[in-house]
């Protein structure tokens, strides 16, 4: 048992060191493909071991090995190793004298490597010849290839051992020296002149000064200096000290007053002209309408405009409206005359202000009865919707027919002509409407 537990140790303590960094153990070595060494090896052997005397106890050994290493995770060993294994020389064995045995061992194993090569795991097959007898077994194993140089490698190792046959368990530490050849040309370092972080074979600036921070062409993060990073700039060479936009492109002072152009609320301000930080003129009033156009917010108002502090349009509401008389033939709700100038106008004015109502009023005249007189004006107040719907198109929510008869005369005298102005239709529509207001 206490053998069993020094084997343990030592096999913890080789995974344990395999996992330290490249810092702790040696250079952080190049993958390699094949390699042949030599080793010593400590055997402990199983206690029952030969039969039927038993007696064998623990020994010691030499070697070779010849490894191919044919994928970064993945290898193969063949192993050729003497040993000579010492008898229990306990004085209370009952079993008899023992006698010291040696022989060789023949193996082959599979090989896992872990990442980084920090360790590498194994199993496989012994053939063990001690004097007459031979034994078959299976093993596993953990090991490290220590680093020392691109040439040369430690070897240290730890395995178990279980005899197919008769089932002895047996236990092995290896201590060797392994020479390496074939590397694996695909992952040799590729160089980097510069240090920047990026090999030759793709550094498009190969001659980077040391700690320039560089994108991943090797190139300076922003070649032209301007504050915009290679990956973003569209225009890559702007001249030194030119003032440029988020893209990396120059930004242009048209009219030459230092303001450049995305902030100049007056670009085409006259040279020499003092202007503020909007670009516009300190003392100037071009549009004169009494505010500077540092301060004018609308340059270009019309000289008649009355205009606020800011130099703009002053507005003013205006109510404006239009009148619609129709007269109708006697006894009669019938639209004379259609498409009249009158009623074209009043259309053309409720077309422009679409928020406008209209309410239709019609009216007869107090010749007969009153009751059919009211029925009358009704008719012709329909009679005027139904023309504004049908013919030009008027939405007819807009539109109102009211009918007053002979209850709002225009004229009260009892003449055939006040009859004639008294059957009517009037409308009125208001609407307010946003004008200049005059200097």
């Amino acid at each position: 048992m206490k053998k069993l537990n020094m084997l343990s140790c030592i096999a913890l303590g080789a995974i344990a060191m395999g996992g330290f960094n490249k810092g702790a153990v040696a250079q952080d070595a190049p993958s390699y493909e094949n390699w042949v060494g030599g080793f010593v090896q400590y055997y402990d052997a199983d206690g029952s071991k030969i039969e039927p005397i038993g007696g064998l106890e623990d020994g010691h050994g030499l070697g070779a090995e010849l490894g191919f290493r044919f994928d970064p995770a993945w290898g193969v060993r063949f192993e050729l190793g003497r040993v000579l294994i010492d008898a229990d020389t306990d004085p209370n064995r009952a079993s008899g004298q023992a006698f010291d045995d040696d022989g060789t061992q023949l193996g082959v194993d599979i090989m896992y490597f872990l990442e980084n090569d920090a360790a590498y795991l194994f199993s496989g097959v012994r053939e063990q010849s001690l004097n007459t007898d031979s034994y078959r077994m299976v093993n596993v194993g953990v090991g490290k290839h220590w680093y020392l140089n691109d040439n040369w490698r430690v070897i240290s190792e730890v395995a178990a051992y279980h005899d197919i046959g008769q089932g002895y368990n047996e236990f092995s530490a290896k201590l060797g020296l392994a020479y390496i050849f074939g590397k694996n040309a695909a992952s040799t370092a590729q160089p980097d002149t510069d240090g920047d972080g990026v090999y030759d074979a793709v550094d498009r600036c190969p001659s980077s000064p040391r700690g320039m921070q560089v994108d991943p062409t090797g190139c300076n993060i922003d070649m032209d200096g301007d504050g915009v990073f290679n990956n973003l700039d569209q225009c890559p060479t702007t001249p030194a000290g030119a003032s440029v936009d988020a893209r990396g492109c120059t930004v242009k002072d048209a009219d030459n007053d230092g303001v450049l152009d995305i902030n100049d609320s007056c670009p085409n301000t006259a040279p020499s002209v003092e202007v503020n930080d909007k670009g516009c003129a300190l003392n100037l009033d071009v549009d004169g309408d009494g505010v500077l156009d540092s301060q004018d917010k609308c340059l270009n108002t019309p000289s008649t405009d009355k205009v606020d502090s800011e130099g703009c349009s002053v507005f003013e509401e205006k109510e404006v409206s239009v009148a619609l008389d129709i007269l109708f033939a006697n006894n009669s709700s019938i639209v004379e005359n259609p498409d009249s100038d009158k009623l074209e106008e009043f259309v053309a004015f409720m077309q422009r202000y679409p928020n406008t109502k209209a309410v239709i009023e019609g009216h007869s005249s107090a010749v007969g009865d009153a009751s059919y007189n009211q029925f009358l004006s009704e008719k012709r107040a329909n009679s005027v919707r139904a023309l504004l719907i049908e013919q030009y198109n008027i939405e007819a929510s807009r539109l109102e027919a009211v009918g007053y008869g002979e209850s709002r005369l225009k004229d009260t005298s009892n003449t055939a002509e006040a009859s004639r102005v008294n059957r009517r239709i009037e409308v009125k529509v208001s609407a307010l409407v946003e004008t200049k207001v005059a200097r």
